[in-house]
């Protein structure tokens, strides 16, 4: 399964980080900023779990030339509008959309644009920020990640993304996750 995450900041860097840690295909789409500070100094997390430190695969809009089968949404709600413009070539048929912002609006927004199917729910509970240093650091040992189809059912591409999220061959992919 190919993963798109938009917003490489404390939350999708902390979850991305940690499936590229567990060898998922993982790609953070970021500007040009970000991109070069994770080009020097890699993806570092600093947790209660362990440690980290990746060389994530980075893309930027631009580059976007294919479908993704999961787009990990974790950006602020106001940078939601730009956001959708920067991955909406990642956006396929089967792409799923699993945003983990606050509120509730950006559902309306995203199934809007992409439609009923792309959008799946989704809540992460992690306390987590980016330090003075870029560092992700997840400030309690919380790490929560739940999602499903909106409207309850259990379906084939659910349970393909619950087996990239949760363990597989003994290798933690995204602790705690539960699909609903």
């Amino acid at each position: 399964m190919r993963i798109l995450i938009v917003g490489a900041g404390a939350v999708g860097g902390y979850f991305g980080g940690r499936l590229a840690q567990a060898g998922r295909d993982v790609t953070f789409l970021v500007r040009p900023s970000r991109a070069k500070q994770l080009s020097q100094d890699g993806l570092r997390i600093i947790s209660p779990h362990g440690d980290a430190v990746l060389t994530p695969k980075l893309v930027s809009a631009d580059k976007i030339d294919t479908p993704y089968d999961l787009v990990f949404l974790s950006v602020k709600a106001y940078a939601l509008a730009v956001a959708m413009n920067d991955f909406a070539a990642a956006v396929g048929s089967e792409t799923m959309i699993l945003p983990v912002l606050n509120g509730m609006r950006h559902i309306d927004l995203l199934t809007e644009r992409f439609g009923q199917h792309a959008v799946i729910g989704g809540v992460c509970l992690v306390a987590a920020e980016i330090d003075g240093e870029g560092r992700i650091v997840q400030l309690a040992d919380i790490q929560q990640l739940v999602y499903g189809e909106r409207n309850g059912e259990t379906t084939p591409r659910l349970q393909t993304l619950n087996a990239t999220l949760q363990e597989r061959d003994s290798t933690p992919a995204c602790p705690l996750t539960s699909c609903k």
